[in-house]
């Protein structure tokens, strides 16, 4: 990354620079600078309800950390190709691509390697256009049955070059926003980030919505940071919100998303409902491109 992009300044690349052509589905950045706002519990719980309704949905973990792999159960030993690989262009994405224990769910897994993604690219003029590209070549393939309708990227907790190597392939953001009280101040800079990469790199961007996640009923806090975040938002935020839930934290421990875990539970429930919301927007923002 140059030092403008690290100090928080996107800088612009030049048309000739930029992928062009269709992305093979729709793909949708979830993203979000801090840690433990539950990212990666909405890639994994979104993207097996999404499968659940019929949807062919394709997870690319972006995170070193690796923690949606670990989630839906793909071990060490089986990420023998990782974004890594993806992004540096060693090899292609559909050479990534894992099925997973949920039908019409595949993962492009990580490995601790992305974490030196930025040191070996950072000065390269096409730099933050590398997963797009990589999307691009997997809508290259006659994929026939196999094609994907969603692609969900799991974003690392930061606004690195990783993260906005995202947000220059997506179509639009997902934001999970905890219902803390530091919520609204965090957004705001996600916000300008966004903003900037719209600007700059991909003027096609869109936040498609924020989910509010681990909301308690008890504590009062948590209904006023709803409340306030709606205000701020409108209609932007998702009318579902997910509940905090004990299925829901231990799922991941078992290599399960929550739904394959425990179907009953608010917290399924919950992300069902996020699913079908998605959906229903989804086909607003159809018709609005039509017109």
């Amino acid at each position: 990354m140059s030092d403008n992009m690290t100090s928080g300044e996107i800088v612009p690349f030049p048309n000739e620079m930029r992928p062009g052509g269709a992305l093979p589905a729709r793909v949708l950045a979830i993203a979000n600078q801090k840690g433990g706002v539950g990212k990666t519990t909405t890639a994994i719980n979104l993207g097996t309800a999404l499968a659940a309704i019929g949807e062919r949905v394709l997870i690319i973990d972006l995170d070193p950390q690796g923690n949606a792999s670990t989630g839906l159960g793909i071990d060490q030993k089986s990420r023998q190709i990782s974004t890594y690989d993806v992004i540096t262009g060693e090899k292609t994405l559909r050479e990534a691509v894992l099925a997973t224990a949920v039908p019409h769910l595949h993962i492009a897994p990580s490995t601790m390697d992305l974490s030196g993604f930025e040191l070996e690219v950072g000065h390269s003029r096409d730099r933050a256009y590398r997963l797009r590209t990589a999307l691009g070549q997997l809508n290259d393939v006659a994929m026939g049955s196999g094609a994907y309708n969603y692609v969900l990227i799991d974003c690392p907790p930061s606004l690195n070059l990783l993260t906005i190597n995202a947000m220059a392939a997506a179509n639009a953001i997902l934001v999970p926003l905890q219902c803390e009280f530091f919520a609204l101040e965090g957004l705001s800079q996600l916000l300008k980030t966004v903003e900037q990469v719209k600007q700059n790199l991909n003027p096609d961007l869109t936040i498609h919505g924020i989910v509010l996640t681990m909301f308690d009923a008890r504590n009062n806090l948590s209904g006023q940071v709803v409340a306030d975040v709606r205000q701020f938002m409108g209609p932007k935020v998702y009318d579902t919100v997910i509940p905090r839930n004990v299925r829901v934290s231990e799922a991941p421990s078992y290599g399960k998303p929550v739904l394959v875990y425990d179907l009953k539970c608010v917290g399924s429930e919950a992300y069902l409902r996020l699913a079908t919301e998605i959906i229903q927007r989804e086909k607003q923002f159809k018709e609005l491109r039509a017109s």
